[in-house]
């Protein structure tokens, strides 16, 4: 996908390969996530435990992969990203505004491409974990009609929260019936 989604106000949504996004990324990640208690537990493994993490963290091949930048008058200034989990599923793995850009309706409209993109390839299934207290992401994302499908405790993020949208009607009453909403 080589589009732009032009947004008001000079913003656009792109899609970009792994070697454009994860520079952008990894310039901005750290002030993202500053203020969270992340354990990166990776800082304290031994060299032996990197060198296999290392090698098990080789990407997959062939799966579907999608890193959507938001631009604002061509500044990197937030992103989705994630990959392909199963024939079925993509895991929605990271996504953020810089903080001068939030409150502005980006994130809602980065997760509105991302549904339609995932939607067009054929996913039956998009989900995504959360701190369970990350209000900013889990709202517009109950508003887009994800629902809340599983709670998890990691030693890394704390007490996370999984939700997942399902893009065929069916599947979605089926979800909505299993949950009790």
């Amino acid at each position: 996908m080589n589009t732009a989604v032009q947004l008001p106000e000079g913003y656009e949504i792109r899609s970009l390969s792994d070697a454009e996004f994860t520079p952008l990324y990894n310039l901005h990640a750290e002030k993202v996530f500053e203020h969270s208690q992340i354990f990166r537990y990776h800082r304290f493994l031994s060299d032996d435990e990197k060198m296999k993490f290392r090698d098990l963290a080789q990407p997959y091949k062939g799966g579907f992969e999608l890193n959507l930048a938001l631009f604002y008058k061509n500044e990197f200034v937030g992103w989705c990203s994630g990959d392909q989990h199963s024939a079925e599923a993509f895991y929605m793995r990271n996504s953020a505004i810089l903080p001068e850009h939030r409150r502005l309706g980006l994130y809602s409209k980065m997760l509105e491409e991302t549904i339609r993109v995932l939607t067009e390839k054929g996913f039956q299934k998009i989900y995504s974990r959360h701190n369970a207290t990350n209000n900013p992401v889990i709202i517009p994302k109950l508003k887009a009609g994800f629902v809340i499908s599983a709670l998890e405790v990691s030693d890394m993020f704390g007490t996370l929260v999984h939700l997942t949208y399902l893009t065929n009607p069916l599947r979605r009453k089926m979800m909505i019936y299993r949950t009790a909403i």
